[in-house]
């Protein structure tokens, strides 16, 4: 009678098809979901139509590479999110030994400048001495706008920023103007005359003769202007090199980023529906006349990365409050999905 025998290689068959099978899902597991992305996408779509004006996104979660962008390549106005860059130029001076962040700037009344922050409201005098960390510190942790000018001025204006970022490779962001310049055009201010005789009583002055229909015109030209805007993508690369330690030393990404974890405007934005105690670096912008802005890094929990996330509103309709609750909601759906989807 014949003896029938299982060969060798028929023993391994089973073990060998599992890994095989191993292998593929887990290649497979670890490429991109792009359908979970798609949805993610649209509904950043239905969520952005509660501002009331046109909302671009950038997000990278910065362990996997995965990315997703809206509005990729369409301009918004920075706002103070501007200073973001601002800082990285400085602090770059500073490591080419052209800067000290030690070094003391004495105020002059024509660097009081108007908008967000607080020197203009506690120093009417000339004579009030501070550090550059001092003025940076103040520039990111509330806005202040009279500190920017002044880091601005220091860092070699936006020529010198712009030409910074073409050395970091990042593309779609321009700096341009001093926040008075900035805002004097939003506005409507057409002559702020000469620097030497800046005030904030000059200014106001110069906003209050601004007639309505110069106003409105002012700001649909605010709009068409290059000047001082970015892309969600060119924001969200330079905060991925920042966190990447590319845009700067270990020393100055850290302080850089420690400054932006304490931040305190923009409760209400990428923080306002997130699980409490979530660590967010970040920067926000606001202009009244329809834009909110705010750019930062979400810190995962349970390990499970960090998150590069830019959302800009413009030309909204809606109350800020609204524009506000946008950013808010779209950072919630943007943390949800990198948490419990792609990980």
């Amino acid at each position: 009678m014949p003896v029938y025998r299982t060969a060798r290689p028929t023993r391994l068959a089973f073990p060998l098809a599992a890994f095989l099978l191993a292998v593929t899902t887990t290649t497979l597991a670890a490429q991109p979901s792009r359908t979970g992305l798609d949805r993610l996408e649209r509904e950043i779509g239905r969520l952005s139509a509660l501002s009331g004006g046109t909302v671009g996104v950038g997000l990278i979660h910065l362990e996997s590479g995965r990315e997703l962008f809206v509005n990729r390549d369409v301009r918004f106005p920075m706002a103070s999110t501007f200073k973001v860059p601002v800082a990285v130029q400085f602090l770059s001076k500073v490591e080419k030994g052209q800067a000290s962040l030690d070094s003391m700037v004495t105020l002059a009344p024509s660097d009081l400048h108007p908008g967000s922050g607080t020197l203009t409201s506690l120093f009417d005098d000339p004579g009030v001495s501070l550090s550059y960390r001092n003025l940076m510190e103040l520039m990111l942790l509330i806005s202040d706008n009279s500190a920017t000018d002044l880091v601005l001025k220091a860092s070699g204006g936006g020529t010198a920023v712009n030409a910074r970022l073409a050395t970091l490779g990042v593309q779609g962001i321009s700096v341009d103007r001093p926040t008075i310049e900035l805002i004097a055009d939003a506005i409507g201010v057409r002559d702020l005359g000469p620097e030497a005789q800046w005030s904030l009583k000059a200014f106001a002055e110069k906003s209050r003769a601004v007639t309505d229909a110069e106003r409105e015109s002012a700001r649909t030209a605010f709009y068409r202007d290059p000047r001082d805007t970015a892309t969600p993508e060119g924001m969200s690369r330079l905060l991925e090199k920042i966190w990447r330690r590319e845009a700067l030393s270990e020393a100055h990404s850290a302080l850089l980023l420690d400054i932006m974890l304490r931040c305190q405007t923009g409760a209400a934005r990428i923080k306002g529906l997130l699980p409490p105690r979530t660590p967010v670096m970040h920067k926000t912008g606001s202009l009244g006349i329809g834009v909110t802005d705010d750019v930062g890094i979400i810190t995962l929990p349970d390990g499970a990365g960090h998150l590069v996330i830019s959302v800009f509103v413009k030309e909204a309709t809606a109350s800020v409050e609204l524009q506000e609750r946008t950013i808010a909601q779209i950072a919630r759906a943007a943390y949800d999905y990198f948490y419990f989807v792609e990980r």
